[in-house]
């Protein structure tokens, strides 16, 4: 071995050492003690894919989160309007039609509920007992998104059937309420009588 390498050799190992004695205590460490899996808790659900809370809101014919494009983008759905009715306020024939409209949207949610936890229950049974193959994976699979999107559909519709009900004041308080614009009351805009205003959106 030539001089040059040898004394190379000299000045990288002083630099080495700290570093490969960290990566030697940190190994065993790190092996002893790994992190749990986020879906640790979850082998003891009937169906993985669904805790507790979603089966309920599922066999209830709750909103589940699907028509959250409707939702937050100005068009109130049939379930949160009847809980807002007096304070949005709704009249007596909006409540009526919205009523109808939250009725038979939730028949077919508590429906298309049943049809996707019993697709999702396939879809476990057949992990569960090795049995799932390549083809029928693809199968499940389509099936379990069809019932999706017949679900979410239902869900979407009722948004739609509602909006040409409501006037634009009625979705702005509505908006309000729930949480997705700032307090009407506190700022009529300009050009608008400011007691008109505030009798409209329910102010006083």
């Amino acid at each position: 071995m030539s001089p040059n390498v040898i004394q190379t050799s000299r000045i990288a190992c002083p630099r080495l050492l700290p570093l490969l004695l960290a990566l030697s205590f940190a190994g065993p460490a790190a092996a002893a003690d790994p992190r749990p899996s986020p879906y640790a808790g979850q082998e003891t659900r009937s169906i993985k894919s669904l805790s507790e809370e979603d089966l309920a809101e599922l066999r209830r014919g709750g909103g589940w989160g699907l028509a959250r494009a409707a939702e937050l983008n100005g068009m109130p759905g049939p379930a949160h309007l009847l809980e807002l009715k007096d304070r949005i306020p709704l009249s007596v024939d909006q409540v009526v039609a919205i009523s109808a409209i939250f009725e038979e949207m939730r028949a077919a949610a508590i429906a298309g509920g049943e049809r996707l936890i019993a697709r999702e229950e396939a879809l476990e049974e057949a992990f569960r007992e090795a049995s799932v193959t390549d083809r029928s994976l693809r199968e499940m699979l389509s099936e379990t998104g069809q019932a999706r999107t017949a679900l979410r559909y239902v869900h979407l519709a009722a948004h739609l059937k509602t909006l040409p009900l409501l006037t634009d004041d009625q979705i702005a308080r509505y908006d309000m309420l729930r949480g997705y614009a700032g307090d009407p009351c506190a700022n009529p805009p300009t050009g608008h009588d400011a007691a008109m205003w505030r009798k409209h959106h329910g102010c006083d």
